[in-house]
């Protein structure tokens, strides 16, 4: 059974939700795992991709873009489909169609109420799939 985790941000904001997605990716690679941070649209994407070189100093994360992979352990995508990573880092308000194939899915929630709200949507379609989703409530970022 998949793996999943609900990290509740003690923020709220876009760019707190990305910074913690480029951590989270940046240890899975380092515990040898296969990456897809799937982002909600495409300049979100963009920011993803900087933000994987920026987030840390001295952080070194290889990742591409899905459709311009070349090995690189994470990838960056709009589209879930295509990879096959082991764990996904979901950025987006919808439910991922291929969870059940990952390891390891990472739902990363802020405080917006519109990102909560559909947060709460995917955490009972996971429990109603069967899956014992996780949660981690994460104080950093509190404004």
């Amino acid at each position: 059974m998949t793996r999943v985790d609900f990290y509740i941000l003690g923020g709220a904001g876009a760019e707190l939700r990305e910074r913690f997605a480029c951590r989270l990716a940046e240890k899975a690679y380092g515990n040898g795992y296969t990456v897809l941070l799937l982002a909600e649209e495409a300049e979100q994407a963009e920011r993803l991709d900087g933000l994987l070189w920026t987030f840390r100093q001295g952080s070194f994360v290889p990742h591409a873009r899905l459709e311009q992979r070349e090995g690189e352990p994470v990838a960056v995508a709009t589209d879930e489909h295509g990879g096959d990573d082991a764990v996904l880092l979901n950025l987006t308000d919808r439910h991922p169609a291929t969870w059940q194939a990952r390891s390891r899915v990472a739902e990363i929630i802020d405080q917006r109420e519109a990102v909560l709200s559909a947060s709460r949507q995917r955490y009972r379609a996971y429990r109603a799939a069967g899956s014992e989703p996780h949660t981690h409530r994460i104080d950093e970022g509190r404004r």
